[in-house]
């Protein structure tokens, strides 16, 4: 039963931070995550234990937790390591052509979303396309096909969804975001291995702008 309720907690606790029900930043007693997540205090602080090696939070002893900082290092290494991760499950999508079979869903969500975005502004647009960004990355991230390199995808991208909820998509950023994503699944098509590794890495770079923070440097 304790191996259960802690699986829910764990559960409810990544689920609040992925939907920005805990923010950034947020300092919470121990009794208020209790009442969030409506589970036993005890799975809860398991939950809180897990979330802590996971990066996603800071347990401060006899207060309670806080939430990850949006700091400009914390922003610029957990994309860093999106993008480092995002190369390699795109080279190893391009060596098996049947691994590719899903991109044209992908290339029509993307297509859609960049022409609302284009539209009238749309303040709803935000969480949408946070989904249809995300979607990309979950379909380069499949590509790895090794289970320990997509437990620290999956980690990361908790961090940032903690991020993102920080500071959500404008207009602006959608469109030059999806058309990024677009240059990405150009290559994908391709099949050009080296020109979806440097587009996945100017996304990255033009990230890391949009949230003023200092990129990595690429050699050459």
């Amino acid at each position: 039963m304790d191996d259960m309720l802690n699986t829910r907690a764990q559960a409810a606790l990544t689920q609040a931070l992925r939907q920005g029900e805990l923010r950034a930043g947020q300092f919470l007693s121990m009794p208020q995550l209790v009442d969030i997540l409506k589970l036993p205090l005890a799975a809860v602080r398991e939950a809180a234990r897990h979330a802590s090696s996971s990066g996603w939070l800071e347990i401060i002893p006899k207060r309670g937790v806080q939430i990850l900082e949006a700091r400009p290092e914390v922003i610029r290494d957990s994309l860093d390591l999106r993008m480092v991760l995002d190369q390699e499950g795109a080279r190893r999508r391009i060596s098996n052509d049947a691994r590719l079979e899903s991109l044209p869903a992908l290339r029509q969500a993307h297509e859609q979303m960049l022409a609302a975005a284009r539209g009238a502004p749309a303040p709803e647009l935000s969480p949408r396309a946070i989904k249809v960004d995300l979607s990309l990355h979950d379909f380069l991230a499949e590509g790895l096909d090794n289970p320990l390199l997509r437990a620290s995808y999956d980690a990361n991208r908790i961090r940032i969804a903690i991020i993102q909820r920080a500071r959500p998509f404008v207009q602006e950023r959608i469109r030059s975001a999806m058309e990024e994503h677009l240059a990405i699944i150009d290559a994908l098509e391709r099949r050009d291995a080296p020109g979806a590794v440097e587009a996945v890495a100017h996304h990255c770079e033009r990230t890391q702008h949009w949230w003023g923070v200092t990129a990595w440097h690429r050699a050459g």
